[in-house]
Order: C-alpha cells, then sequence, then structure tokens
C-alpha cells in the first residue's frame, strides 16, 4: 500500500486501505495486481486521468506527420519545367515530407523507358546532397517512379550557421 505522497504504508487487508482512501478523499487504485502481495495507491483517479490525457494531447502536437508528396514529369519535359519541378521537390523535402517523382509515359513513349530512366537518375544526382532515393527508379505500367526523402542527419528547414556560411564562402574563392 502507497499513500499520496508516495510513502509505504505496508501490507493491510482490502477493506483497510479502502478505509484509509475514503478517509482521504482519494481513490484506491491497484498498481500492480500480479505482484504478491498486489500493490495498491491512494490517489485522486479522476485527476491522474486528466494529466494522462493531458500528456498524449501534448505529444500529439509535437508530432509530425510525413506526407507523400508528387511530382509528375513527362518524358519530353522542357529544361525550365525540370528546373522548376526540381525546386518544389527540394522545399517539399526541407519542409520534411517524402517526394514520390513519376515520370508518366503515352502512347510510343512507353518504347522508350530508358528516356524516363534517366531524367529520374539526373534528378536523384542533382538531389543528393539533400535526398535520398529510397529505392532505384521502377517502371510500374506507364508510369516510371522513384521516392525520395530527406538525408538523414538534416533537420528540416535546416540552413547553415553563420560561422558556417562563411567558412563555404572562403573556400569556394
Amino acid at each position: 500500500m502507497i499513500d499520496e505522497n508516495g510513502q509505504q504504508l505496508g501490507i493491510m487487508p482490502p477493506p483497510q486501505a479502502l478505509a484509509i482512501a475514503k478517509q482521504k478523499g482519494l481513490d484506491l487504485v491497484e498498481i500492480s495486481p500480479t505482484a504478491a502481495p498486489p500493490v495498491c495507491r491512494i490517489m485522486d483517479f479522476g485527476k491522474y486521468q486528466y494529466q494522462e490525457q493531458k500528456r498524449s494531447r501534448e505529444a500529439r502536437k509535437h508530432q509530425r506527420v510525413i506526407e507523400v508528396k508528387e511530382i509528375k514529369f513527362r518524358p519530353k519535359v522542357d529544361e525550365h519545367d525540370y528546373q522548376f519541378k526540381k525546386k518544389h521537390i527540394e522545399r517539399f523535402l526541407a519542409d520534411g515530407d517524402k517526394v514520390k517523382a513519376t515520370i508518366f509515359f503515352r502512347g510510343r513513349e512507353m518504347a522508350h523507358p530508358d528516356i524516363g530512366r534517366r531524367i529520374l537518375e539526373r534528378l536523384m544526382s542533382e538531389l543528393a546532397d539533400v535526398a535520398a532515393p529510397e529505392m532505384t527508379p521502377r517502371m510500374e505500367g506507364n508510369q516510371m517512379h522513384v521516392i525520395l526523402a530527406q538525408r538523414i542527419g538534416r533537420k528540416s528547414g535546416a540552413r547553415p550557421k553563420p560561422q558556417e556560411a562563411a567558412e563555404a564562402a572562403t573556400t569556394e574563392e
């Protein structure tokens, strides 16, 4: 038997423990029923439940759900369109999301999956410092896709510290 302050009251029969709990205006809660003898505690159970709900709400507030964003390319993608979509991928990765880069083939384009593979491999090589592919490019039906995730060790939205940026600028000169 443990009281509300964490002090051990010793071993006692259940009716006596209930009487002590009622006298203090609190509840008798069985903590460890499998122990010999079972361990009980005197506490305000309603307050305990409220605190647990509060803790779980706080934990949920700090959780981040990772979404998978999709960017679609075509085999005949223009350079400007490619760069524009690449910037979107960089932004999605910086936000902590994963990106599914898809090449969509139609008609005769299906005969040349190597063109789509080259586009995806170029994308992976250009984004190698910020993204890691979860698998190699894969063809499924009339689409070829690869899923890119943020590189481990890089925090979402992480920018180099001013000192690191200055060091990088001096090494480039």
